[in-house]
């Protein structure tokens, strides 16, 4: 009885302790996806130790609900656990008479806590690259807790998890604990419904998936020939700033292409700033080395009327080098000496940099920027309010 009643009391301390960290974790969570104006927290401390980092990510959350919450109700439960044989004597919960050995429940709980605790390390350590140090104590106290809870003389985890079914058999059995059962099961299918297609507590995968579309597929299904991507006479221009080693730019270039299949009235212009220092002297470090080369192959392209050809295949492709470069326009038909004597043409050198010159002038030195007369977007739209903006400025659907 003792020994029960000290493990009991360790199991509250180190369960007290994991409440108040996944309520800090919630905190966190809630000032990384909904709070744009917080201010980094304490366990942000480089790019690998990053608590605000992984909060951002689609992994943070199970069913649409943040991971931080699911441990709340863990150590909830748990709380309820350790204290049964005292509710069970108040009539409206008597049902908690059911947990007869809650020591094994609590036990096979932290087991099985911990296990998805691993797979959760896996994803941060190896798809994310980025530790949370706060996730990473609780993973240890959800041990610590199946390691107390579990009686190791007589059975041991086999024991616990035995005796855990066993219990809810015999739960079931009695018709009202049955029903209850099935409605809790019911209501909590329906709220878990609800948060995975509303996304109310996961704004972070929402935004995901609007970019799915556009992130996912190998090719560009929205890709054009030519040197035009719209119509040629249109009254809307929307001048895209652009970086071929920029990571983003890819989505942004194949928004645009859908942009300019869905919408008439428009017109969109590419326009060069590689943040390369082989021509862009407003730079202070290297940066996205071989843009620059690239630039300049685009702007050869042009001249034999394939531009958004090899824009596209350059964003897809990411050449490493010149002679990469001159293979993929190679392989869609380009007269390769004129294209290299373009490409290495002071003319278009100079047209290059003048761009990026433009660019700065206008106080444009971040890519992708978009713009539309005076109005300039630095970053990237979800399509649907990028095409909100197009229409806004005159744009018409086909």
């Amino acid at each position: 009885m003792e020994n029960t009643r000290m493990k009991k009391l360790w199991i509250f301390i180190i369960a007290l302790i994991g409440f108040i960290t996944t309520i800090k974790l919630a905190i966190i969570y809630y000032n990384a996806n909904f709070n744009p104006y917080a201010l980094p927290s304490f366990c942000n401390v480089n790019d690998f130790i990053d608590c605000d980092g992984i909060a951002r990510t689609t992994e943070s959350q199970f069913f649409g609900i943040p991971l931080a919450y699911w441990g709340l109700f863990l150590y909830s439960f748990i709380f309820l656990l350790l204290i049964a044989d005292k509710l069970k004597n108040f009539k409206l919960l008597k049902f908690m008479e059911v947990f007869k050995n809650p020591l094994d429940y609590i036990g096979a709980l932290g087991i099985i806590s911990f296990s998805i605790s691993m797979i959760l390390l896996c994803l941060s350590l190896f798809e994310i690259q980025k530790l949370c140090i706060l996730c990473a104590f609780t993973y240890i106290l959800n041990l610590l807790i199946g390691l107390i809870a579990i009686d190791f003389k007589n059975g041991g985890i086999v024991k616990a998890f035995k005796q855990s079914f066993n219990d809810f058999m015999d739960a079931i059995k009695v018709k009202a604990y049955l029903i209850a059962f099935i409605v809790v099961v019911l209501l909590a299918g329906i709220g878990l419904t609800y948060t995975t297609v509303t996304l109310v507590f996961a704004p972070q995968v929402k935004h995901a998936r609007m970019y799915d579309e556009f992130t996912k597929p190998d090719h560009n299904k929205y890709a054009v020939s030519g040197n035009t991507l719209g119509d040629e006479n249109a009254k809307v221009i929307l001048y895209a700033y652009t970086d071929y080693r920029c990571p983003i730019c890819k989505v942004n270039e194949r928004m645009i292409h859908k942009l300019a299949k869905e919408l008439k009235n428009i017109k969109i212009v590419h326009k060069n700033l590689p943040l390369d220092m082989e021509c862009n002297k407003y730079l202070t470090q290297p940066f996205h080395e071989g843009s620059c080369t690239m630039a300049r192959y685009a702007l050869a392209a042009k001249k034999q009327g394939k531009f958004w050809d090899i824009d596209n295949l350059f964003f897809e492709k990411q050449p490493v080098d010149e002679a990469e470069m001159i293979k993929l326009a190679e392989s869609i038909g380009l007269n390769i000496e004129q294209l290299k004597k373009d490409a290495n043409s002071p003319e278009i050198r100079q047209e290059v940099l003048n761009e990026i010159d433009e660019a700065y002038k206008q106080g444009i030195n971040a890519t992708p920027t978009a713009k539309i007369g005076n109005d300039v977007y630095v970053g990237i739209k979800a399509y649907p309010e990028l095409k909100k903006w197009a229409m806004e400025n005159g744009a018409e659907k086909r």
